[in-house]
């Protein structure tokens, strides 16, 4: 699901309410570096768990005291960001 290299990860498959806290642990124990690109260009499948990994994902970060950012949302990922109002948190447009 996560491939790690350097300072970019890419997130790959589906992120649903069947797969999410595998996908959470994976990127727990993974997202070590002061600075971190996740690419999400090979998500799959969504559903609201995924708006919330990303958000958890950006809280344990900031914890942390490291930067997180996220490229290539995919379309179904992007429409529902908007709709639940975190546009601004996970810097889509």
């Amino acid at each position: 699901m996560i491939a790690l290299e350097g300072e970019r990860a890419t997130l790959a498959g589906p992120v649903t309410l069947a797969n999410v806290n595998a996908v959470l642990a994976d990127g727990t124990r993974t997202f070590k570096a002061p600075t971190l690109t996740v690419d999400l260009a090979g998500v799959t499948e969504v559903d609201s768990t995924a708006v919330s990994l990303l958000l958890e994902w950006r809280r344990a970060a900031q914890r942390e005291k490291r930067a997180i950012d996220y490229v290539n949302y995919p379309a179904n990922l992007k429409s529902l960001i908007q709709l639940y109002g975190v546009s601004e948190l996970l810097n889509v447009s």
